[in-house]
């Protein structure tokens, strides 16, 4: 257009017309001059005058064409700067972020800048000349990116607010229209997508703050520091107040409670805000409808970017139903000061919508493997290898479908290798009733689990030899027998008895006799090839081998017998030590594990009758002893499971010089048997049973379990005396078990006496100490049976410090028949004495005796003079439950 203007109002063509005019004029003065005769009005004309006039057109034409240069020269200076300068403001406003659109008054586009059209996906060859903004308007509407009509645009984007236009592609875009002076116009459009996403986040992370902190049990407020007003109260703290949450926020203390709660709230303040360190914890007294209330509370400051106080964060828990328990309360100290940041578990809060993990504690981080910061926005395939988020993201899904709380353990690669976790997951819906969170804790129980992995061993193992224990090689008996039931298979069950370790233990010593035990374990195993070896009891062994029986079983013996024969070397000293063997033979020796090994220790018993290191092979015509012992073990595995058991209790006295002057302390507590068939069976004879079959465990707690419970019935607290197995220590968790019954019962620890013999020191010296000490720290009493009856008790009181000595019956018996006796009592009871422990006599059954011991300074006396083991219910006048009864006295 500036060319065609420029062109139409050029001098160029008048110049050329004049150069025209003149050529024209000349031209025939020349022809004339060769001969021409020229027109006859110029025959009077000077050719002088002519050439001159002709000579002064051509000096004003080339005047004038000099004119017309220059205008010419200017005029492209000035369109090549207007050029320039239209050239950098289109280069500018193309580069802007926005678009831009402008008109003139009569609303045609006079520019339109590339970012528009880059929004709307448009090209410039789309605008034509003449275009005008409703045309534009129109071509987006049919391009699919206009949604409102012409009106409502320019209405809309001439608001203040403008007009935010939602693309198909997600994008949402800010118009703002301008009407200019002139009439024209101006629109911006700008991409505010992230703008909006942002704002979105912000508002989403403020209700999922707030959903955290609504979950949170502790009462959680925030009030400015500069007025004291409160800006914001979880639910907790409108449960324990009574106020709704627009109740509290934007209220004072004063405003909201009594004068002397809102004084010690305020003073609590103070206090926090002139903490150094910006923290205050205290407990303080509170009146609220229902009566005064002790909070335990943390306050915060919290400071903004320039580091200054902005507003305080309050965090309380009412502990007036707890302060007595000051372990409790210190917990909850922590919990409320270290909120969500500090749990001693990882928390990890996820996202249902997309998976992603939107909170983490610093707890968190050893299974993120990585800063919680980091963690943020992340899903578990960004976190974990494919396989474990495979795993994770499964049993995420499995949460949120059931919408409740699923606790299960699973391995976790963490910086110190691979880990167990303890995971609990719980899901928080929405208010539509939709999982919108899923919240994740995870435990680490990898060392918990190695513990009860290593007291299950402990369980089934020999603590000293490492050897399965009783326990377990009848377990693998049962297993060998289902194995090979319904087939020709045969295996072999060998009782070993290490013949010498006794007298190894009082020469050398129980260290020496310990390490012989290894040593003969490992020769065992050696020789055994493969069959499984287990550790009975102190000094006896047990096998099972497979193939053709005896034959390989009796091999086997032999060879056992040849690889123990060398001597041992041990800590410099030669030590010699034998077996003695019994065997049984499955399936024709027993149909289960229990009448396997019975039949093998009666093989081993009948060996042992013979001659030391010789082998026996049970016989089904051995004696009827050894019949009625196998056919009394299988009843009294039932009479456990049939309740065929009960106790007697033989009450206990203080040494006095007559029966009536004796008041009794307490029971001791005696397991009675009523057979359904033979009647009434000893002690003597089923104790013995139970404990080589490994029965004595179970009946031991059984017995253990309801002495407890019945001493705890009685009104008087007198003591209950009960008597614990070797087998008992070598198999389970005596001390748990002590523990736990005492709490089920409720009896206190300091009314029970448990009555150990040497047996359990000299199954494992080391072992049955740790676990002695360990029963006294729970408060129970130890006492030291059949005093005198083994062969190195002296040792035992000094490694430890028993409650109570317990002489036994047979120095008792033999009072004023047997002088030796009566030494022998009077060194006990001095013995005793000097080591700061009590002294009992069981046997007594003469006035004489209880007068003797009375003088001798005895501190306790049982037996048939006090009174015969009854059933509890025989001594009710006793133990307080009616008027006082004579004692029953021993009448043959």
């Amino acid at each position: 257009m500036a060319e065609k203007n420029w062109h139409e109002g050029s001098m160029l063509p008048i110049a050329v017309q004049a150069v025209v005019c003149l050529t024209s004029a000349v031209a025939p003065s020349r022809a004339y001059a060769d001969g021409l005769t020229p027109p006859s009005h110029l025959g009077d004309i000077d050719p002088n005058l002519i050439w001159e006039a002709l000579i002064g057109g051509v000096a004003v034409c080339a005047f004038l064409v000099a004119i017309a240069l220059w205008i010419h020269s200017a005029l492209r200076r000035s369109k090549r700067a207007q050029l320039r300068r239209n050239a950098f403001i289109s280069s500018a406003m193309n580069n802007l972020n926005q678009g831009v659109v402008m008109t003139d008054a009569q609303r045609r586009i006079i520019f339109c800048n590339d970012r528009y059209l880059e929004i709307y996906g448009l090209a410039r060859s789309d605008l034509w000349t003449g275009m005008t903004g409703y045309d534009i308007l129109g071509l987006r509407r049919k391009r699919g990116v206009l949604g409102v009509s012409d009106d409502d645009f320019y209405e809309k984007a001439a608001s203040p607010n403008g007009l935010i236009t939602e693309l198909p592609d997600g994008r949402a875009i800010l118009v703002k229209y301008f009407v200019l002076p002139n009439g024209g116009s101006v629109a911006s459009h700008l991409d505010v997508s992230e703008q909006r996403a942002l704002s979105r986040q912000l508002a989403s992370t403020k209700q999922f703050l707030e959903t955290v902190l609504d979950n949170v049990p502790a009462c959680v407020a925030a009030k400015n520091i500069e007025d004291g007003r409160y800006i914001f109260a979880n639910s907790a703290y409108e449960r324990f107040w009574g106020f709704s949450r627009d109740q509290v926020v934007g209220k004072n203390a004063r405003e909201l409670f009594s004068s002397d709660s809102a004084s010690s709230i305020e003073a609590t303040d103070s206090a926090a805000l002139a903490a150094p360190d910006g923290q205050y914890r205290n407990e303080f007294e509170v009146e609220r409808s229902s009566g005064r209330r002790r909070v335990a509370s943390i306050r915060i400051v919290v400071r903004n970017e320039s580091d200054k106080p902005q507003f305080l964060l309050i965090v309380f828990e009412d502990i007036t139903d707890r302060q007595s328990l000051s372990m409790e309360l210190e917990s909850t100290k922590k919990f409320l000061e270290l909120v969500v940041d500090n749990i001693p578990v990882a928390l990890i809060v996820e996202q249902v919508k997309d998976g992603r993990y939107l909170l983490a504690n610093r707890s968190a981080e050893t299974i993120l493997n990585r800063r919680r910061e980091e963690a943020t926005g992340l899903t578990a395939s960004d976190i974990f290898n494919a396989k474990e988020a495979k795993l994770i993201i499964a049993r995420d899904e499995a949460a949120i479908k059931k919408r409740g709380v699923i606790t299960e353990e699973h391995p976790i690669s963490t910086k110190d290798g691979l880990r167990l976790f303890l995971t609990r997951r719980a899901t928080v819906l929405n208010d539509a009733g939709e999982p919108q969170y899923l919240i994740k804790t995870h435990e680490d129980v990898t060392n918990r689990r190695q513990t009860e992995s290593r007291m299950a061993h402990m369980a089934y193992h020999d603590g000293l030899t490492d050897l399965p224990n009783r326990a377990a090689f009848l377990q693998a008996l049962n297993q060998m027998i289902e194995a090979c039931e319904g087939t020709d298979e045969e295996f072999a069950v060998l009782c070993v008895d290490l013949d010498g370790l006794k007298e190894v233990n009082d020469v050398f010593g129980h260290a020496l006799g310990d390490k012989l035990l290894v040593e003969v374990a490992q020769r065992l195993q050696d020789t055994a090839r493969g069959g499984l070896v287990a550790r009975l009891s102190g000094d006896e062994f047990g096998l099972i081998i497979d193939g053709k029986q005896p034959d390989m079983g009796l091999a086997l013996a032999q060879q056992l017998g040849e690889a123990l024969a060398p001597e041992f070397h041990i800590d410099g000293r030669a030590v010699r030590a034998g077996i003695t063997t019994g065997m049984s033979i499955f399936p024709h020796n027993g149909p289960d594990g229990a009448a396997l090994l019975a039949n093998a220790g009666a093989a081993l018993f009948r060996a042992k009758q013979k001659s030391r290191g010789t082998i026996s092979l049970y016989q089904p015509e051995m004696d009827q002893q050894i019949r009625d012992r196998r056919v009394l073990h299988q009843d009294l595995s039932m009479a456990i499971k049939n309740g065929e058991l009960s106790l007697a209790f033989q009450p206990q006295g203080i040494a006095r010089n007559s029966v009536a002057e004796s008041e009794i302390i307490g029971f001791e507590a005696l397991a009675r048997w009523q057979h359904p068939v033979r009647g009434q069976v000893s002690p003597a004879e089923f104790i013995p049973i139970a404990e080589e079959s490994g029965l004595i465990v179970e009946m031991g707690e059984w017995i253990l379990r309801e002495a407890c419970r019945e001493a705890a019935s009685w009104p008087k607290p007198l003591q209950v005396a009960v008597n614990l197995s070797p087998a008992q220590f070598m198999h389970g968790d005596v001390v748990g078990l002590v523990h736990s019954i005492l709490i089920e019962t409720g009896l206190a620890p300091g009314r029970l006496e448990l009555e150990i013999t040497e047996g359990v020191l000299i199954e494992d010296f080391d072992r049955g100490l740790a676990l002695l000490r360990r029963l006294k720290a729970l408060g129970v009493r130890i006492s030291m049976d059949d005093f005198g009856s083994g062969y190195s008790s002296l040792s035992y009181l000094q490694a430890f410090p028993f409650d109570k000595i317990k002489i036994d019956r047979a120095f008792i018996i033999n009072l004023g028949r047997n002088p030796q006796s009566a030494a022998i009592v009077r060194a006990v009871i001095d013995l005793g004495h000097g080591l700061e422990m009590s002294i009992i006599a069981e046997g007594v059954e003469t006035v004489d005796q209880l007068t003797f011991l009375a003088r001798e300074g005895c501190d306790g006396v049982q037996g048939y003079l006090l009174g015969k083991p009854l059933p509890i219910g025989q001594y009710a006048g006793l133990v307080g439950r009616a008027e006082a009864m004579e004692l029953a006295l021993k009448t043959g």
